[in-house]
């Protein structure tokens, strides 16, 4: 069950995760952004994402809970090392699913035993079917 306070967090560093946060936005999904850097932060808040979470991935001290509720979880692999941190991180914000969206095969069970509910393999970085697996 979801909490219509929750807000979906998305990491969306690859064209296919701008097009998912898109479509989140239209269909009016309260959602927030994660990055780890201020270029990205920058791309988020252009994309009109009023709540960015903005962390130090290198140092696990300061990985703080956002001063949201999270929800669904939504991470677009552009890097396996960063996305495993992800992981782990967003892991300890939320009991509701974590999706990572991968193009590679092989992190598979790594995401898995980290704490990703579910790994999507997808050539393209499409993701727009879990969409409407997204709480409204």
């Amino acid at each position: 069950m979801t909490d219509q306070n929750e807000y979906v967090l998305v990491c969306a560093p690859t064209k296919a995760g701008e097009h998912f946060i898109k479509l989140l936005k239209f269909r009016g999904i309260k959602m927030a952004g994660l990055t780890n850097n201020l270029p990205e932060k920058a791309l988020l808040e252009e994309m009109g994402i009023e709540q960015v979470v903005l962390v130090d991935t290198r140092h696990q001290n300061t990985w703080f809970r956002p001063p949201f509720p999270v929800g669904r979880v939504y991470l677009f692999e552009s890097s396996f090392t960063l996305c495993c941190r992800y992981i782990q991180m967003c892991r300890t914000w939320t009991t509701q699913p974590i999706f990572v969206i991968t193009s590679s095969i092989n992190p598979r069970l790594v995401y898995k035993r980290l704490g990703a509910s579910y790994v999507i393999y997808s050539h393209s970085g499409d993701a727009d079917f879990l969409v409407d697996r997204s709480p409204h």
